[in-house]
C-alpha cells in the first residue's frame, strides 16, 4: 500500500530522505532507488523536543535541519514528512468512484456526509485500497448492487495550517518538501515489501508501539480491513517500570529492553492494558469478517524487547513478532552501524515507509 498523501510527488524519485518526527526520538532514513532494487544509505535517531512543548515553526525547523544533519551532506533535499496521529487523520472509508482529485474536493466540502465529523479547512488525499480476490462463485451468489457503485479508499487529512507550518519549517531549515505523510501508513508501506508473503496471502495485525500511542492495522491478503489507535505506547511502559522499581525514567528505557528476571513482573502488569486493546480490535475483526488473524507483527522502539513481544503474545494470543522493515533492502551504511541496524530497525518502519510513498 504504497500511498503518498497530502503533497504527493509528480514523479518518483531516485533517493529520498524521510523524517518521521516521533513524539521522543526523530528518526531519519536516506534512501536510494536504482531499478528495481533500493539501498538504505543512512539513518539517524536524534532527541526529539518536549513532547509537552508546543514547537513554533522555527523551532520545528532547526529540529528538522538538526535530524537531516545527523544524516550527513550527501543526500537529496527533497524531505518526505511523517506526521503523527496528533496532527493528521488516516481513515478507510468507502466512496463514490469517482477520481482522486474529485474525492478531495467532494471531502472538502462534506466531510461531514462522509467522515461524520465536520473538518472545515482540512487537507485531504485519497487512494484507492487494494482488495482482495474473493471466490468468483461467491461473489456471483451476492445480491447485485443497487446505487453509485463505491469503492474502499484509504484516506488522510490534516487542518491546512498545520500542513502550512510543516512545509515552512522544512523549507527553514534548507530542505525542500516532497510530500506530508500520516505516520499511521509507514509501517503498512515498509511491510508490503518486507514481509510481501506475508502482505499478500495472510491476515495479518500490523502493531506498531509508538511514544504516546500504539496504532494497529489489520490486513486481509493485502486489503486494508481495520485501523484503531491506542493510546498507550512506550512512555506509559517505561513510567510504570520506573514507578514500579524506583529508579529513574532513563533508567526504566534500558532496563525495558535488556530486561533483567527480576523486573519483569512489573513491566507485565504495564503491558497488560495494551494488550487488552490489541485484543480488543482483533476481536472485533474477527467477529465482523469470519476470518482469523494468523500473526502480530510489532514495530517501534518496544519492540525491541523480546519479554515485550513475548508478553503482548501471553496477551493477544496469537503468534507474536518483530520484523526488520529493512530487511529488503541492500545496506550501504558506514561500519559503525552495520552493526547497530539489527537492533535499530523496527523504530525505522514509519519512516522508511514515509520514503517508499516517494520511490
Amino acid at each position: 500500500m504504497g500511498l503518498p498523501f497530502l503533497n504527493s510527488p509528480k514523479k518518483r524519485r531516485d533517493q529520498v530522505v524521510a523524517i518521521d518526527l516521533g513524539a521522543r526520538t526523530t528518526k531519519a532514513v536516506h534512501i536510494l532507488r536504482s531499478g528495481d532494487k533500493m539501498s538504505l544509505v543512512d539513518y539517524a535517531l536524534i532527541d526529539a523536543p518536549s513532547p509537552d512543548q508546543s514547537l513554533s515553526v522555527e523551532l520545528l525547523g532547526n529540529h528538522i535541519k538538526d535530524a537531516a544533519k545527523a544524516l550527513g551532506t550527501n543526500h537529496s533535499k527533497q524531505v518526505s514528512l511523517a506526521i503523527g496521529v496528533n496532527d493528521s487523520l488516516f481513515r478507510h472509508v468507502e466512496l463514490p468512484l469517482m477520481p482522486v482529485a474529485d474525492m478531495r474536493q467532494m471531502l472538502k466540502f462534506n466531510s461531514k456526509n462522509y467522515l461524520q465529523q465536520d473538518l472545515p479547512d482540512y487537507v485531504f488525499d485519497c487512494s484507492y485500497i487494494l482488495q482482495r480476490k474473493t471466490d468468483p462463485k461467491a461473489a456471483s451468489k451476492e445480491a447485485p448492487k443497487v446505487g453509485q457503485p463505491k469503492q474502499k479508499v484509504a484516506l488522510g487529512g490534516a487542518k491546512r495550517q498545520i500542513i502550512e507550518e510543516f512545509q515552512n519549517a522544512i523549507k527553514l531549515a534548507g530542505l525542500f518538501p516532497d510530500q506530508i505523510v500520516p505516520a499511521f501508513v509507514g509501517p503498512v508501506n515498509a511491510f508490503e515489501m518486507a514481509e510481501p508473503e506475508a502482505f499478500c496471502k495472510e491476515v495479518v495485525a500490523i502493531v506498531e508501539i509508538g511514544f504516546k500511542n500504539s496504532t494497529i492495522v489489520i490486513l486481509d491478503g493485502g486489503e486494508l480491513m481495520l485501523s484503531r489507535v491506542v493510546a498507550i505506547g512506550g512512555d506509559k511502559l517505561t513510567g510504570a517500570l520506573a514507578e514500579g522499581i524506583n529508579v529513574t525514567y532513563v533508567e526504566a528505557e534500558n532496563i525495558k529492553v535488556g530486561m533483567p528476571a527480576e523486573v519483569q513482573p512489573h513491566l507485565e502488569a504495564a503491558l497488560h492494558p495494551l494488550g487488552r486493546e490489541l485484543r480488543a480490535s482483533i476481536d472485533f475483526f474477527e467477529n465482523q469478517n469470519d476470518r482469523t488473524v494468523g500473526s502480530v507483527f510489532v514495530s517501534g522502539g518496544s519492540a525491541r524487547s523480546e519479554f515485550v513481544i513475548q508478553t503482548l503474545q501471553n496477551e493477544l494470543m496469537v503468534p507474536c513478532k518483530s520484523w526488520n522493515p529493512s530487511g529488503f533492502m541492500e545496506l550501504g551504511l558506514a561500519p559503525e552501524k552495520m552493526g547497530e541496524i539489527e537492533q535499530i530497525a523496527p523504530q525505522l518502519s514509519v519512516a522508511i515507509g514515509a520514503a517508499l510513498s516517494a520511490l
